[in-house]
C-alpha cells in the first residue's frame, strides 16, 4: 500500500468512527495524525535499513493526510 492509500485509509476509518459523533473531517484528520506519530514514536530509530524505511514510509503517510 502506498502512503498516499495508507493515509487515507487511515482518515476514512477515523471519519467512519467519528462520524457516529457528528465530528468534523478537520477532527478526523488530527485523530489520523495523532495515530501517525504514535505508530513513529513506537519504531524503534536505529541505523538498520529495515527501520530507516518504516520510518520513511510512516514519515510520507504523515505528509498525505495532512495534504488531505
Amino acid at each position: 500500500m502506498t502512503p498516499k492509500e495508507k493515509a487515507d485509509s487511515i482518515f476514512q476509518q477515523m471519519l467512519k468512527i467519528l462520524w457516529h459523533t457528528n465530528a468534523e473531517a478537520i477532527l478526523c484528520k488530527e485523530c489520523a495524525l495523532i495515530t501517525v506519530d504514535e505508530i513513529l514514536n513506537t519504531i524503534e530509530y536505529s541505523s538498520q535499513a529495515d527501520e530507516l524505511s518504516k520510518i520513511s514510509y510512516w514519515q510520507q503517510v504523515k505528509k498525505e493526510i495532512e495534504k488531505l
